[in-house]
């Protein structure tokens, strides 16, 4: 559901006609187990391991990297139960303008089909609250699915708005069925726009706020929840957020610390191609600054941070930083590369 991009060309084929994607030390071979269809154009997909062991464990928000046998790289939030240590599920839209991905998962990728599996990995968790909002567009359920039903198993205070185009498209509607009236389910075409104000009510603490859809519903929601305590909200994008200019103009050092070499990083080189070219493998996926999969330890320096991913204060301490789109605003950093 996060942004992705080609990496690089992975597919190869292997006997009996089933395709094959290598595995790295953080990408595991998973073999496509299951394809169901849960609602215009979507579908979900189950994987496990050939051998039948355990997956690793993951929490409430989670995503995959999904190393696809055509090359592509794309990124999908963990929708299935997590307490079931051999099976994930994540869930696929087919995006009509999109860049192949879902595209080859809806029409190509076959049960027993073999994908890479990088992480999980998880840049939206679920913070501990007696009290959750939650609110989906589309596809933007995946990730709240595994949510509401913590909260449920913690018996905390929750509910759900979910909105999407038509109720046809909606996926997930019949498990959702089972928490009767704490889930809203308001198709635009019956419904109109969410109302977003009158879900959430006035502002008020030890309230957490969690949405995950298209980029309009995140402007609303930024837009509603202006006057409520801070870091109350809490959201996932599909996209990278729009990034302004560089901070610098100019060249600027990088020097990886575990290493000691030192890399120019010229204007229009990201630090992940300038470090790779010195010899330095970071594993990365979307290169948006959206699937967290490239961060990086600042040792000294400053960065200029162009993800989506930190808030105010994890930028302000200066600490991390993805290094597929951010750069620097000193003359030098020190990463712990």
């Amino acid at each position: 559901m996060l942004g992705s991009r080609i990496d690089d060309d992975r597919g190869t084929a292997t006997a009996g006609g089933h395709r094959k994607v290598p595995a790295t030390p953080d990408v595991a071979e998973l073999r496509v187990v299951r394809k169901t269809p849960v609602a215009d154009g979507v579908l979900t997909l189950e994987l496990a391991a050939p051998s039948g062991g355990r997956l690793r464990d993951w929490t409430p928000g989670a995503h995959v990297d999904l190393a696809l046998p055509n090359g592509l790289t794309r990124q999908y939030s963990l929708c299935g139960d997590r307490w079931d240590p051999f099976t994930y599920r994540v869930g696929v839209l087919r995006e009509p303008v999109g860049r192949g991905g879902s595209a080859f998962v809806h029409d190509e990728l076959a049960v027993g089909d073999v994908v890479g599996v990088g992480g999980p990995r998880n840049n939206f968790p679920l913070v501990p609250s007696d009290s959750y909002l939650f609110v989906a567009g589309g596809i933007g359920i995946t990730p709240l699915l595994p949510m509401v039903h913590q909260a449920e198993l913690l018996g905390a205070d929750w509910r759900l708005l979910y909105g999407g185009r038509r109720r046809a498209s909606m996926a997930f509607l019949d498990d959702l069925a089972a928490y009767g009236d704490r889930v809203l389910v308001r198709p635009e075409e019956e419904f109109g726009l969410l109302d977003l104000a009158g879900f959430l009510g006035d502002p008020r603490p030890g309230v957490r706020l969690y949405s995950c859809g298209p980029a309009p519903l995140l402007a609303a929601m930024e837009t509603v929840t202006a006057g409520w305590p801070r870091y109350a909200l809490r959201t996932e994008r599909f996209l990278a957020e729009e990034r302004g200019a560089p901070v610098r103009t100019t060249p600027f050092e990088v020097e990886l610390a575990r290493t000691g070499v030192t890399v120019t990083v010229p204007p229009g080189v990201s630090v992940l191609d300038a470090v790779g070219e010195a010899g330095v493998e970071v594993l990365s996926s979307c290169r948006q600054g959206i699937c967290g999969t490239c961060e990086c330890g600042v040792l000294a320096g400053d960065p200029d941070h162009r993800d989506s991913l930190l808030d105010d204060e994890e930028r302000a301490a200066g600490d991390t930083m993805y290094i597929c789109v951010s750069r620097s605003r000193s003359d030098r950093l020190v990463l712990d590369l």
